[in-house]
């Protein structure tokens, strides 16, 4: 039998061969770690849905901060429950906000951290959804002008960078013109751009309390069908001042991400949302995967599709599996 001259499998025969050829390489720098920020002092309250993660105070939130810093982990991601809600959401952009508070204590303590607060109301409302409710619908335009307010309260508390998920038409073009009128034109915007209404977020919603009373978010995140329609929200984003765009969830839509980072040349984010993440974490614990590997398998799979950028609620245990 004749084989041609290449055989693929010379370069498999060991690790170090192995390692030296690997095309796609995960890094800790890629990482962004999420945190959920609540009231009070000493809590560390577990997410059953989510083992391994917690709702923290400001305290806990800090020392969680640290500790990622130390295992080299550039930035966190920052959502915030707050002990009340209202139908405006003024939590969201309140002075002394759960979210503000949280900023100023790592920015306080671990100076070197970067640190993105979201931009959104649904954690922050009495009825769950994103934006200002009129009559059962919410209102694009109304909730443009809170959350500009949100963006410039976090900014001004000390957020790095500010990222909205509301998906409301507009939103960037009035996050940049309200952080630039006041003197924070150097806060970059990371856009949740290509926001999916995704199933896979399921587990999230337990964790920020933030589960629409009513309805859904069909009528303003994405269709899980539609890929053209990403690369039009995208395209939006960036001509309203997006300075890094993200695809949200990250592994049932490699394609999105795959598609963005060939269409725009602009640093791409991929967010590991938590179902993605509670999935493997419950087979793992059934005994069906390896979690290690199933970890390391799907935050490649992401970074190989395109992601400069993954947010991830494993940022800390991939950064130990690569100190190995």
């Amino acid at each position: 039998m004749q084989f041609p001259e290449y055989r693929g499998r010379r370069l498999r025969k060991n690790e170090n061969l192995r390692r030296l050829v690997r095309e796609t390489k995960l890094c800790v720098d890629d990482l962004v770690y999420p945190l959920f920020a609540v009231p009070g002092k000493s809590v560390k309250k577990p997410i059953t849905v989510m083992p391994g993660q917690f709702q923290l105070s400001v305290d806990y939130i800090a020392r969680e901060a640290r500790e990622a810093h130390e295992l080299g982990i550039p930035a966190v991601l920052l959502f915030g429950i707050p002990s009340k809600k209202d139908e405006q959401g003024t939590g969201a952009f309140a002075k002394d906000g759960i979210v503000q508070h949280a900023v100023k204590r790592i920015k306080n303590e671990v100076p070197d951290m970067l640190v993105i607060t979201d931009v959104c109301l649904c954690e922050y409302t009495s009825h769950g959804h994103c934006g200002i409710l009129e009559k059962g619908s919410v209102q694009n335009d109304t909730t443009l002008e809170v959350l500009a307010e949100t963006a410039l309260s976090q900014a001004r508390a000390g957020a790095d960078m500010v990222a909205p998920s509301a998906m409301m038409d507009g939103q960037i073009g009035a996050i940049r013109e309200a952080l630039d009128e006041n003197a924070l034109e150097e806060i970059p915007i990371m856009a949740y751009c290509a926001k999916y209404a995704s199933s896979f977020y399921g587990p999230f919603r337990e964790a920020a309390q933030s589960a629409p009373q009513f309805g859904d978010r069909k009528s303003y995140q994405m269709d899980p069908a539609n890929s053209d329609e990403a690369i039009r929200e995208i395209s939006l984003d960036v001509s309203e001042g997006a300075d890094i765009i993200m695809v949200k969830p990250a592994l049932a839509y490699l394609d999105i991400i795959f598609r963005a980072k060939q269409e725009f040349d602009l640093p791409l984010a991929a967010y590991n949302v938590s179902g993605e993440y509670s999935m493997i974490k419950a087979a793992a614990q059934m005994g069906w995967l390896d979690e290690e590997k199933s970890m390391l398998e799907s935050l490649t799979a992401i970074k190989r599709a395109g992601a400069d950028i993954i947010i991830t609620y494993w940022a800390k245990d991939l950064a130990k599996a690569l100190r190995k």
